[in-house]
């Protein structure tokens, strides 16, 4: 995982990694858990955009807040709980 950039000083994403088609992410406020998005959920054009936004290290965090909502294909979280 990568450490997200936050050039704003407040975005809710911690890291992310970027593997072929899927997108991994993990917000500050789960640290624990890490969400996926891909072709399929939430679809290409968005985890495309997601990409470009993490790389910059700008507005992840509210592109997914207001475009993406709910819409990941998985939540991975440890297996400890």
């Amino acid at each position: 995982m990568l450490a997200y950039k936050d050039k704003s000083g407040t975005s809710g994403v911690l890291a992310y990694e970027v593997r072929g088609d899927q997108m991994y992410v993990i917000f500050k406020t789960e640290p624990d858990a890490i969400y996926v998005y891909n072709d399929m959920k939430p679809g290409k054009r968005h985890v495309e955009e997601m990409k470009k936004l993490a790389v910059n290290g700008r507005g992840l965090s509210t592109y997914i807040s207001v475009n993406v909502r709910g819409n990941f294909a998985n939540k991975l979280e440890p297996q400890h709980k």
